[in-house]
């Protein structure tokens, strides 16, 4: 029993020593001895000092300390409730940062995702006005207009924008001949494209004259033109892209044939005398064969 008590001291000890910094004391919640089974004892936490209680038949001897925590009473300044983990939680998220050329955009403005995607969208467009946007994200001109362009784009809701991404299309670029930013195309039904010019903010009314002209109403009855031949076959030739194109046969008409009028040539004077001196020899031969007869 005393070397019981001994040890005891030993854990009480340690206990008052850490008790400042845990808060926690360790008492043996039951220490249980008997000739069958070895003897064993568990220790129980708990936030408050208590006192210790064992039987007068139990000893440690030597054997393993068992310690079990209870879970009911958590630690002081560890443990945290799920409701206040969970308010952190929602209150630290960060949302995506939004790109400045996606910002402001309306229901007729569409990115363009591949060179299949431009060509489609031009031949689906029908006899509306199709108003290509070429830009890049670290174009200071185009960043400074793109807010102009979100307000002519609200302005005409009949009036289909495209943008094109110059970084994420560049090979598809270099096929359009496109090297200057920001840079505009015009395209409409069977006309195809009308018009291209490059523009800054400070250049702004060539956009607006642009857009003015080619927004009238007009009906094309022939199919619609989209890119230029060239144009489908510089994409087509461009090994980068996954784009496609077979030319289109060329159809010779046939030419009706006009009727040529030959002019009809005059007799000159000397072709006059000719004729008129060999119908006037023709007779005189006949008269002489005639007198020649007679003689006989």
């Amino acid at each position: 029993m005393a070397e019981v008590l001994s040890k005891t001291n030993l854990v009480s000890s340690s206990w008052l020593h850490n008790r400042q910094r845990q808060s926690i004391s360790f008492f043996p919640k039951s220490c249980k001895f008997n000739n069958k089974s070895p003897a064993s004892c568990s220790l129980k936490l708990k936030s408050k000092a208590s006192s210790f209680s064992f039987s007068s038949n139990s000893g440690f001897y030597g054997k393993s300390v068992v310690l079990q925590q209870d879970e009911a009473m958590p630690r002081r300044g560890i443990s945290l409730s799920r409701a206040s983990v969970t308010s952190s939680q929602t209150t630290l998220r960060i949302g995506k940062a939004q790109k400045w050329w996606e910002k402001g955009l309306q229901p007729n403005m569409k990115e363009v995702n591949s060179a299949q995607d431009l060509v489609d969208s031009l031949l689906n467009a029908g006899d509306k006005l199709v108003v290509v946007d070429f830009f890049s994200p670290g174009c200071g001109g185009c960043r400074a207009l793109h807010p102009k362009i979100c307000q002519f784009a609200e302005m005409n809701p009949d009036v289909e924008f495209l943008q094109v991404n110059y970084e994420v299309h560049k090979s598809m670029c270099y096929s359009l001949n496109v090297h200057v930013l920001p840079f505009f195309r015009f395209y409409r039904g069977a006309h195809g494209r009308l018009c291209s010019f490059s523009c800054t903010n400070a250049t702004i009314k060539k956009f607006k004259d642009a857009l003015t002209k080619h927004t009238t109403d007009r009906c094309s009855i022939a199919p619609t033109k989209g890119l230029e031949e060239k144009e489908l076959l510089a994409l087509s030739a461009n090994k980068d892209l996954n784009f496609s194109y077979t030319p289109k046969p060329v159809e010779f008409e046939p030419v009706p044939a006009e009727p040529v009028s030959v002019p009809q040539l005059e007799p000159s004077h000397s072709t006059k005398e000719s004729i008129s001196t060999k119908t006037l020899m023709f007779p005189r031969v006949s008269e002489d064969k005639t007198l020649v007869a007679s003689g006989r």
